[in-house]
């Protein structure tokens, strides 16, 4: 297929790269079907959140099958994602993609229509598997797509913004579908998204397609990591609910720790790794993969306890408390965009990863000083939007930079690992700041009368310790990304490897 009409004035080596990319002319169309599954796949968690009393109620679960409806989710996707991103890269990232977006559909269906507990945790954990699957494919996608600089910046400032903001507006959609319809619909939304980015993909996307013999799936390398993940991610479940010295957390923790330990001595001496080590130990993409952990961390204290702040102490509604959190949303996709498309291509990743994350602690450092008497208007909205300018300008890069260089056949797993590393630092931010809450809150009334005030201030005091604590997360994670990150622009990518703008990003 040729594309020399949408080469004009381009290098002679961009005209041949884009030539050599069968999507270069639908370039654009593809970003929107791809943005629309990766907005399914973040919207899944937080949509699902807001409809969980409602579900509740209407098939009589307990509280702790409640927490099942989220964990099992999570176990299936943290586990199974190098799984997936590497079943891209051997079977092609176009029948990755319409299989993960097929199989989400379908259970989605199925979760909606659930009429016990039993088939909404089975429909939940089919979710996990395919949006494993679903995930890294459409990352990878997206870096093999974009191959022009300045327009690479732009689409993953997109698939930032997305990353970023779809989780806020996955309380609003929540709140909107199960107040005005039913909370079987924050299932059967996913089927809208998709069932278009479907039939999109099946008529824009060219399957890629291995050359040579089709390396062997690394069997250990799968069961040692997959298996590793699962237990992190089921340890720092159950440090939800139970003590750090029960066996159910430090016990899985421990094995998890063993088994990713195993994993890769495997992949030191695996002729077809799993995920290859060349990957993580660049400096730049170890950066990135780190960053997008931490941000992972931090983020969970903004949208969990910010949430009941407003919900319990403003007396927002589900959906006003959805509305809320779009300033953030705004200044985060104005943010991304402006990061990845003008800033990176002029002074690479490194400053902008570290002052992103500066300003994110700097706006809930700002939010801890909320008590019982604050507004939105004069203690929320303005450090929100903080919040949102310094996610926006680390995350983008970050992402950007996770998969610059990395060989074609390799993008799958590479943007696995990004994803991956999202999943585990959403586990251990939920554990960790829920852990540090509940002491808060214990501490603050301790030795005092109980009453209804007290209560109320020892809720917010547990907020704002879980906001502090995030926000030395994000300064913390600022001074160690900015060194390990390379200063200024990378070279071009090594040939064969995927291309990128000539600065330090790639996803």
């Amino acid at each position: 297929m040729s594309d020399s009409s949408t080469a004009v004035a381009t290098p002679p080596g961009d005209v041949a790269a884009q030539h050599s990319n069968p999507h270069h002319a639908r370039r654009w169309l593809i970003l929107v079907m791809i943005g629309l599954a990766q907005l399914m796949v973040v919207l899944d968690a937080t949509v699902v959140n807001i409809a969980l009393p409602s579900a509740q109620q209407d098939l009589g679960f307990s509280n702790d099958a409640r927490q099942w409806v989220v964990t099992a989710y999570a176990l299936a996707f943290g586990s199974l994602l190098l799984l997936g991103g590497r079943l891209a890269d051997l079977f092609g990232r176009k029948r990755a993609f319409l299989v993960g977006l097929a199989g989400f559909a379908i259970v989605s269906a199925i979760g909606g229509a659930a009429s016990s507990i039993e088939m909404l945790l089975v429909a939940r954990a089919a979710q996990g598997v395919f949006g494993a699957l679903l995930a890294p494919a459409a990352l990878s996608l997206l870096t093999t797509t974009f191959t022009d600089p300045k327009e690479r910046g732009k689409a993953f400032g997109v698939f930032g913004a997305i990353g970023g903001g779809g989780a806020a507006i996955g309380l609003l959609l929540g709140g909107v579908l199960t107040e005005y319809l039913d909370w079987r619909w924050s299932m059967y939304v996913n089927i809208i998204f998709a069932v278009i980015a479907f039939a999109g993909s099946f008529v824009l996307l060219k399957n890629s397609e291995t050359e040579g013999p089709r390396p062997k799936l690394d069997i250990p390398g799968t069961i040692t990591a997959s298996a590793g993940l699962f237990a992190l991610v089921y340890g720092f479940a159950n440090a939800e609910r139970d003590s750090w010295s029960s066996i159910s957390v430090w016990g899985f923790l421990a094995a998890g720790v063993v088994l990713l330990a195993a994993f890769v001595v495997i992949q030191q001496r695996a002729e077809h790794p799993l995920l290859p080590l060349r990957v993580l130990l660049d400096r730049d993409r170890g950066g990135s993969y780190l960053a997008m952990f931490l941000l992972a961390i931090g983020m969970f204290s903004i949208f969990l306890f910010l949430t009941f702040y407003i919900q319990l102490n403003l007396g927002f509604t589900p959906v006003q408390s959805g509305v809320a959190f779009l300033p953030m949303v705004a200044t985060l996709m104005a943010s991304a965009t402006s990061a990845t498309a003008v800033l990176l291509p002029k002074f690479g990743a490194k400053p902008l990863v570290s002052l992103g994350m500066l300003i994110a602690g700097a706006g809930l450092f700002w939010l801890s000083a909320i008590d019982v008497t604050s507004t939105y208007t004069g203690g929320v909205l303005f450090p929100l939007m903080v919040m949102g300018v310094g996610i926006g300008l680390a995350m983008a890069p970050a992402m950007s930079v996770a998969t610059f260089g990395v060989d074609t056949h390799d993008a799958g797993v590479a943007s696995a690992a990004v994803n991956t590393a999202q999943q585990v630092g959403g586990s251990i931010g939920t554990a960790l700041l829920s852990t540090l809450a509940g002491n808060a809150a214990t501490s603050f009334t301790a030795g005092k009368v109980p009453s209804a005030q007290l209560a109320a201030e020892a809720a917010v005091h547990s907020y704002t310790t879980a906001f502090v604590w995030g926000g030395w997360i994000f300064v913390i994670g600022a001074v160690i990304c900015g060194l390990l990150l390379r200063s200024g622009a990378p070279a071009k990518a090594p040939e064969g490897a995927s291309e990128a703008a000539p600065v330090a990003v790639h996803m």
